[in-house]
């Protein structure tokens, strides 16, 4: 039997937006294997209800648990906002999800108490960054404004106490990282349309809430200023992963491959194409699989 040390980490996504916390893993823990499921026909998760998101979820996950992971990253901020608790009363291993790592971050990091976040609009909407910034900032009564005449100018204020929380919808930015044009004019002209009320605001911190947004860090730093600092959650969320490890005694010291095995729920053409351009490298173990039925 082997040591759970010697297990593998699960890694958990709706799709390919979860390769940016997968690629971190790769940076930060080099000898640990990974397997990645991501859910590419049932993508995307933030158009379904949270009973389904819930659901998917748990037939993913009991996928990778039957694989033997020691851990879960739940590698999407809509099932870690929607379906992490159940996921963690069903499995009885360490799950880490990405939203609280990046609001811890966000909290440590800011001097002006005057934070924003971006997301995709179901992320914004569901309001699981400020929830969480509020459990970490002792759960103050929460005061919202919406600021913006029109859809694609309109952000929100949330006020607890002595601390603001700037949010805006950023839903473009996923299509701009996936397709490849993270770096380009249309990205710049995007983001400068989607960001010019946040930056009237007096924020010191910037959380990019959404997996993809990581391939568009330099056009967001250019658009914010180099006084902005951006809080990476894919990057957050591996720290969290490695002090886990640890707290654990499960670390790995892989010798032998494959380290890195993918799993999807749909044609895997679409996922390589993506996905080589999201982790810098190629992806050679993938494997089409069906869940739920």
């Amino acid at each position: 039997m082997r040591k759970i040390s010697d297990r593998p980490i699960g890694v958990f996504d709706s799709g390919v937006g979860g390769l940016t916390v997968m690629k971190e893993i790769m940076r930060q823990l080099p000898e640990e294997k990974v397997l990645y499921a991501g859910d590419t026909a049932r993508v995307p998760y933030g158009i379904r209800s949270a009973e389904t998101v819930v659901r998917y979820s748990l037939e993913m996950v009991d996928f990778l648990v039957r694989k033997g992971i020691k851990l879960l990253v739940v590698a999407c901020n809509t099932a870690s906002a929607s379906a992490l608790t159940a996921i963690k009363e069903r499995f009885d291993i360490p799950v880490i999800g990405v939203i609280e790592p990046g609001a811890r971050k966000a909290l440590e990091t800011t001097r002006s108490k005057k934070i924003g976040i971006i997301g995709t609009e179901g992320t914004i909407k569901s309001n699981s960054y400020v929830h969480a910034i509020n459990a970490l900032y002792g759960n103050k009564p929460i005061v919202m404004k919406e600021h913006g005449a029109i859809h694609f100018d309109r952000y929100f204020e949330v006020s607890l106490g002595g601390l603001s929380i700037f949010t805006k919808a950023c839903p473009l930015f996923v299509p701009l990282a996936e397709e490849g044009w993270a770096s380009s004019d249309v990205a710049v002209l995007t983001a400068g349309h989607y960001l010019e009320g946040l930056k009237k605001e007096p924020i010191d911190t910037l959380v990019l809430g959404c997996t993809h947004y990581p391939l568009l860090k330099g056009v967001i730093s250019r658009i914010m200023g180099e006084n902005i600092t951006l809080i990476d959650s894919a990057r957050e969320t591996v720290i969290e992963v490695k002090k886990a490890l640890l707290q654990y005694g499960i670390e790995g010291n892989s010798l032998s491959g494959p380290l890195w095995t993918y799993y999807v729920t749909d044609s895997p053409e679409r996922f390589i194409k993506v996905g080589e351009r999201f982790l810098s490298r190629k992806i050679e173990q993938i494997e089409n699989i069906n869940v739920g039925g």
